[in-house]
């Protein structure tokens, strides 16, 4: 009877030990999976900004080209040039522009394209703009929406830390900057005269 005994909490223990080993391991490999396939989204970020967007930059319309096409024909143009990834009327363009700096502000600069007057962003870079603007980046090429927002940031970092202090750094008074950017459009509530430009990259002389 003792000997029964024992082999039955032998074979109970045996199986505790199974099932606990089984246990560990799966987590193992879960940990090891999420270590593996989690986004760099900095080094992304990089890639995508140095190998895809600037590139793409011989692509941007020129801002008065398309405050004009706005004016003349809003729908089109939005089907046209515009681009996004989500629904609603919010899209963005890729623009570019050279300029005089009219005015240099707290958080943004004023710039004259041909005497029309815009302002380049210096301070508050967020949003997905930068992202976006180009329309060469997809969503499918992410596994989650949090690693394709995370991507977002990261471009915007690039924008505030390298973009935006060589801008300020050449931008007096009177001095003629050449860029490229971002611009943000509400399709339904369409307003040109209150453009502002995200600086993607600059154009040096």
């Amino acid at each position: 009877m003792n000997k029964i005994l024992k082999n039955i909490l032998g074979i109970i223990v045996l199986g505790v030990v199974a099932y606990n080993s089984v246990y560990f391991k799966k987590l193992d490999e879960v940990k090891k999976g999420n270590g593996k396939n989690t986004l760099d989204a900095k080094a992304y970020a990089n890639s995508f900004y140095q190998d895809k967007i600037l590139p793409n930059s011989n692509k941007a319309i020129a801002i008065n080209e398309l405050t004009e096409k706005l004016k003349s024909n809003p729908e089109e143009t939005f089907k046209q040039f515009a681009h996004s990834l989500g629904i609603g009327n919010i899209r963005y363009f890729l623009i570019k522009a050279t300029g005089n700096v009219t005015k240099i502000n707290e958080n943004t600069i004023d710039i004259e394209v041909d005497g029309k007057p815009y302002s380049v962003a210096t301070e508050f870079i967020f949003g997905n703009a930068v992202r976006d603007a180009s329309g060469i980046i997809t969503m499918t090429t992410f596994d989650n929406t949090m690693d394709f927002n995370n991507v977002s940031s990261e471009l915007n970092e690039i924008i505030r830390n390298k973009v935006v202090p060589n801008l300020k750094k050449k931008a007096t008074l009177g001095s003629q900057i050449s860029l490229v950017g971002a611009v943000e459009l509400n399709q339904k509530h369409l307003k040109l005269n209150e453009i502002e430009v995200i600086p993607v990259s600059l154009n040096d002389k």
